[in-house]
């Protein structure tokens, strides 16, 4: 099937995670993965519009006016912040060849 280029407006943070996810998964460029992901959704079969989320919170029957909300959520922000992360640096930019000093002889 033919492609054809388009112009897309995505937040930055959505743009890091897609090319997160090629390098992630071996891919070759973001249009590849979007292809990918739009061409998997359309296969699907499921053309529902988007779920609620009512019910998918559980509330402490011992705190039913949430007011220990702030401390449990401290705690597990606290929690969190304990469990070691990765962080890459980014790469140097880049710079031109210094030219090979020629050999005499």
């Amino acid at each position: 099937m033919a492609k054809k280029a388009v112009s897309v407006t995505l937040e930055t943070d959505n743009i890091l995670w897609l090319k997160s996810r090629v390098r992630a998964a071996g891919g070759r460029s973001v249009s590849e993965l979007v292809d990918r992901l739009i061409t998997q959704a359309r296969s699907s079969g499921s053309h529902q519009p988007g779920r609620s989320v009512v019910g998918t919170v559980d509330i402490d029957p011992g705190d039913p006016w949430l007011e220990q909300v702030d401390a449990a959520v401290k705690t597990i922000f606290d929690r969190s912040l304990g469990r070691p992360s990765l962080v890459k640096e980014s790469k140097a930019p880049y710079a031109a060849a210094r030219p090979k000093p020629r050999r005499r002889g």
